[in-house]
């Protein structure tokens, strides 16, 4: 009977272990959080950060979760860094206190309050999202979440795209509203590993 238990309880080992929460680490370099915003009725805008950092804690069994994304508000990029004219360019404007107000709020949080699941998928994520000192909740839309081993390391990892919509005359940045659209679109693709 010994024997018995011992084989079930080796059998059993493997399941409690992956069944407890396992935190993964962003990569920073193929986690890229990026928008799109409507310029003067006649085109949309894309933009990127090029710096985020963040953790995803997982629990499959329980269906819980948790995930932290800090970008930096400086790193962003759309395609206008610096004119040969030395006027102004989009990304240094965007810097400003018009927009983003880099030097006094450098970080752009998002921060989930809970993850909601269908079956064992994770659907979409409920929390805050803290800019320009203003804090709402938003919930992202995940369109795809994936764990698994690495195709070329086989390391585990873990693998996102989520999507939100807001108003970012909700957090106080007014600037070029309704020339400048008031409704952003965000998307965060991430990929991350065990800590």
């Amino acid at each position: 009977m010994s024997r018995l238990s011992t084989v079930l309880l080796a059998c059993l080992l493997p399941l409690t272990v992956s069944a407890a929460p396992v935190t993964y680490v962003m990569d920073p370099l193929h986690s890229f959080p990026n928008f799109s915003v409507n310029h003067l009725g006649m085109s949309t805008i894309h933009g990127r950060f090029d710096k985020m950092t963040g953790t995803i804690t997982l629990d499959q069994a329980a269906k819980t979760g948790s995930l932290e994304a800090k970008i930096a508000s400086a790193s962003i990029s759309t395609g206008d860094a610096k004119r040969a004219d030395g006027t102004r360019a989009r990304d240094e404007h965007l810097r400003s206190a018009d927009f983003f107000n880099s030097a006094e709020f450098p970080d752009v949080v998002f921060k989930s309050t809970k993850f909601n699941f269908k079956g064992d998928e994770v659907e979409s994520v409920d929390g805050t999202l803290t800019m320009l000192g203003v804090s709402k909740p938003v919930k992202l839309n995940v369109t795809s979440f994936k764990c698994a081993p690495h195709p070329f390391s086989k390391k585990p990892m873990c693998g996102a795209d989520a999507q939100t919509s807001f108003k970012r005359t909700d957090w106080g940045m007014k600037f070029g509203v309704p020339g400048i659209a008031d409704d952003v679109k965000l998307n965060l693709n991430i990929e991350a590993y065990p800590q």
